[in-house]
């Protein structure tokens, strides 16, 4: 079913969610799960890397995993691991929009929800002289008005109780011709790499291209249903072992985490930190994918 196409507003979707707070996690999860897959969700014996994603949601609770992922708090965590310097420049981060001193900032800076995911939490000025500012305060104080004593629409509860923030950050600039800013995300399970997925050819209007690769960097014959396919090539960066060990690192507390990394002319910046992708509710073709990625994701004795 495709409900994107039955319920095409973003926010329409989100307030349909909303309304269903009172549905049980598990019930919830179950339905959403065959409604974007097509497939029931086995939770007793899971073996795809999506049944897993569920299965972590449910039943798999660190609290560290809530300040990592929040887009200022897990610097802090980054610097705790002697990471500091791969800490993208923040110009602050606020409670309130009225809070903000525009004039302060750069000619170019990136806005973020502190709580978000995806495009829809991020807004990008590359000229001040050009943007909309009124429109970049209504799309934040949106942001700030998500309550997150509700339950998050993917029931994922390292979001819940928390409070929403704008993250100022530096712009980071890319080359064009090069894919852009490339964005090297690495699938970790207990602390190792094991897969990343490298998005490029960012373009307005359009979602990212994204390729999925092997640990040792060789792409793989698969690809996101829901995302469009990388094409061409992306040069293996020099420091690449660096980067590894830097996901090693950031993500060994964890049971799973995706630790997502740039690497500008060999300067390493810290991107995020995501617990459950996708939600968990992606594909793969060919489908397969999902049990091999699954195989990695090793679960503790069952709840």
């Amino acid at each position: 079913m495709d409900y994107k196409k039955i319920i095409k507003s973003r926010e329409t979707r989100l307030r349909i969610l909303r309304t269903l707070d009172f549905i049980p996690d598990k019930t919830m999860i179950k339905m959403q799960y065959f409604i974007k897959t097509g497939r029931r969700l086995n939770l007793k014996n899971p073996q795809r890397y999506t049944e897993k994603l569920q299965w972590y949601k449910l039943y798999y609770r660190d609290p560290l995993m809530q300040q990592c992922a929040d887009k200022y708090d897990v610097r802090e965590y980054v610097r705790s691991k002697g990471l500091g310097y791969i800490l993208n420049e923040c110009y602050g981060v606020y409670e309130r929009v009225e809070d903000i001193d525009f004039d302060s900032l750069p000619d170019q800076f990136v806005l973020k929800d502190t709580l978000g995911g995806g495009g829809n939490s991020i807004i990008i000025c590359k000229d001040k002289a050009t943007f909309d500012f009124e429109n970049a305060k209504k799309q934040m104080q949106k942001w700030l008005s998500i309550d997150s004593n509700k339950k998050h629409e993917g029931r994922e509860w390292v979001y819940q109780g928390r409070k929403h923030r704008i993250i100022i950050e530096k712009y980071i600039e890319s080359n064009p011709s090069e894919g852009g800013l490339v964005d090297y995300k690495f699938f970790c399970f207990n602390g190792i790499p094991q897969y990343l997925n490298v998005v490029a050819d960012r373009k307005f209007g359009q979602k990212a291209a994204i390729g999925i690769y092997n640990i040792d960097f060789e792409k793989l014959p698969y690809v996101r249903n829901d995302e469009r396919p990388l094409t061409f090539e992306i040069p293996k960066p020099e420091n690449y072992d660096e980067m590894i060990e830097i996901a090693k690192i950031l993500s060994e507390d964890f049971l799973h985490a995706r630790i997502d990394l740039y690497n500008l002319n060999g300067s390493i910046i810290f991107g995020e930190t995501t617990f459950f992708p996708g939600s968990g509710y992606m594909g793969f073709i060919p489908d397969n994918f999902d049990k091999i990625i699954g195989n990695a994701f090793i679960l503790p004795s069952k709840t």
